[in-house]
């Protein structure tokens, strides 16, 4: 299973205004920049994360994007909910009306459980977390990204 371009890039963003906590609101063009996304791409996850409460808009000439919340208190699935939506394997897992085979399938409680795996690592993992894990490579500040 293969997370679609929109939650990588996303959460890529996420973690670049979180690296950024504290100063003043990051401009979209920046943060493109910085994670090497196209700004056309990167303007349309904006939406769903602004009105998801995970980020908010400031307008002006110091205007631009900040996390809504402490990195902390953002958990991976919520992120990965916005912009995927159900991390199932497969759609029956979801919807069993689309296959007849749903309530007897042996192969449907494998691909059950790995959602569930999924779910359970992304709800337990934070923005906070990645934060932590690309600081242990050696990169604190997002200026040191890609020079």
């Amino acid at each position: 299973m293969k997370l679609s371009t929109r939650t990588r890039y996303g959460t890529r963003a996420l973690l670049e205004l979180a690296l950024h906590k504290g100063k003043d609101p990051m401009s979209l063009k920046d943060i493109a920049r910085q994670q090497q996304i196209s700004l056309p791409y990167l303007e349309q996850l904006i939406a769903p994360l602004i009105a998801g409460g995970i980020i908010r808009s400031t307008k002006g000439p110091k205007g631009g994007i900040t996390l809504a919340r402490k990195p902390g208190d953002i958990k991976l699935s919520e992120i990965t909910h916005l912009l995927e939506g159900s991390v199932a394997p497969v759609e029956c897992i979801d919807n069993p009306e689309v296959c007849k085979r749903s309530e007897f399938c042996a192969t449907r409680d494998i691909w059950s459980e790995l959602k569930d795996v999924m779910d359970d690592f992304l709800q337990a993992t934070t923005l906070q977390d990645l934060v932590a894990r690309q600081q242990s490579k050696g990169q604190k500040e997002p200026s040191m990204y890609y020079i």
